[in-house]
């Protein structure tokens, strides 16, 4: 009897452990992915993680998931991916502030951020440059003079330090060494409130929060950040006319948890540029006023380090440092 039993143990372990096996060995995905979003529900980074979600549903043949956890500048979301298995299952939607810049400007951080694994970009979209309606300021040449000639007098708002806004003044600062104010928000909603209410005078944002008040004659748009002018606005300069060398862009991209395996970053990169190139999604992130990308994962490697060396250099003069 007692060797009836050890025998039926054993054979269960052995039953067990070729179940784990063939689970191991089970082709990537065979089960649901998790997209983190470090950030509120409704803005560009859950729209576009959305976006993709429901192609790569189809592509991948497994459930997609978006999940918003918002905190901490970012910080919060990235740090629960950059601490989850390296198994593909559990990535990160975020912007250049988390993915380039965030070891830079956070005095203690618990993770290291640029240690998560590139996978794949969604899209690129400019900075714009914008102002309350009644500034006596029509294009970036005017910006310019106008602060020459009452210096400390602008004020610029921000969706907090270190975010897309307060470097890209502080880098206009430095070019063209004019004084501005800098006054930081928690996020970009409470600055536009200001700036459409006269309480601030300028701010660069993207196009996403932007695009319908400039239409509505609501806010100036002064200029935009990328080396090329937007379709949208043929008309209004890039900020690179006036001031030679500028350029103030952003993007949304998919990274992975540190030691993820290249075969899995590849198959997800592959898919997640086939779900940025449907039809569906291409014409959606144009009506965001982006640029559809798609990269691999060494393009996004390479953007993210172009990122950091634009940034850099103006978050170590300005001494933006954030506790």
């Amino acid at each position: 009897m007692f060797r009836t039993a050890l025998g039926r143990c054993l054979g269960l372990l052995l039953l067990i452990g070729l179940a784990d096996a063939a689970a191991a060995e089970a082709p990537f995905p065979s089960r649901p992915i998790t997209i983190v979003v470090p950030f509120a529900a409704g803005g560009s980074a859950d729209i576009q993680a959305r976006l993709v979600a429901d192609k790569l549903r189809v592509i991948l043949g497994q459930p997609v998931i978006v999940e918003d956890r918002p905190g901490g500048g970012g910080n919060i979301g990235a740090e629960y991916v950059s601490r989850a298995s390296p198994d593909g299952y559990t990535l990160l939607c975020a912007p250049p502030g988390t993915l380039s810049v965030a070891h830079l400007l956070f005095a203690k951080l618990s993770f290291d951020p640029r240690a998560l694994v590139p996978v794949s970009v969604i899209s690129t979209y400019p900075t714009f440059v914008i102002a309350r309606a009644d500034l006596p300021a029509g294009n970036m040449a005017e910006l310019i003079a106008y602060a020459r000639a009452h210096p400390g007098k602008l004020s610029y708002a921000s969706q907090g330090s270190g975010q897309i806004s307060h470097l890209t003044f502080e880098m206009l600062k430095q070019m063209t060494k004019v004084d501005m104010v800098h006054v930081p928000y928690r996020g970009s909603a409470p600055a536009l409130t200001d700036l459409l209410s006269g309480h601030v005078d300028v701010m660069a944002d993207t196009p996403l929060g932007s695009v319908a008040h400039i239409r509505a004659g609501k806010l100036k748009l002064l200029a935009v950040g990328s080396l090329h002018r937007v379709a949208a606005f043929p008309d209004v300069a890039t900020a690179a006319e006036t001031v030679p060398g500028f350029e103030a862009v952003t993007w949304m991209a998919i990274a992975a948890p540190p030691g993820t395996r290249q075969e899995i970053v590849d198959k997800l990169s592959s898919a997640i540029g086939d779900a940025v190139r449907t039809p569906e999604v291409t014409a959606r992130i144009k009506e965001l006023e982006a640029q559809p990308f798609g990269s691999t994962a060494r393009e996004m490697a390479d953007l993210v380090r172009r990122t950091t060396e634009r940034w850099e250099p103006v978050i170590v003069s300005a001494k933006i440092r954030i506790e």
